[in-house]
């Protein structure tokens, strides 16, 4: 498992980046992981990081772009102009989560 060093300490992370260790993951560092895609964080961005931690931790996968919008009440065209250009990898990259399924 690879380790990388961001904001001046070493995360686990896979082949792809994402970070394979749920607890190394805080806010801050979330932050860091949007500036590295450009992603400037506002409220609403993290409305979605958030659920999407909180649905990890119960459903222990990471969660679709329809759950984020049935469940979590985002609606996906939302969270396109949020997370412009595949959304549920950037979401889940951001919240410190696996690669969601089916994502290329």
């Amino acid at each position: 498992m690879p380790v990388t060093t961001i904001n001046g300490r070493g995360i686990h992370v896979d082949d792809e980046g994402f970070l394979t260790v749920y607890d190394e993951w805080d806010e801050d560092l979330g932050k860091a992981l949007a500036a590295q895609i450009g992603i400037d964080m506002t409220d609403a961005h993290w409305k979605v990081i958030r659920f999407l931690r909180e649905d990890f931790a119960t459903q222990f996968e990471t969660a679709t772009t329809r759950r984020v919008e049935t469940v979590g009440g985002v609606p996906t065209k939302e969270q396109f102009k949020l997370f412009p250009k595949k959304p549920q990898k950037k979401m889940a990259y951001i919240a410190g989560l696996p690669k969601p399924r089916g994502c290329v």
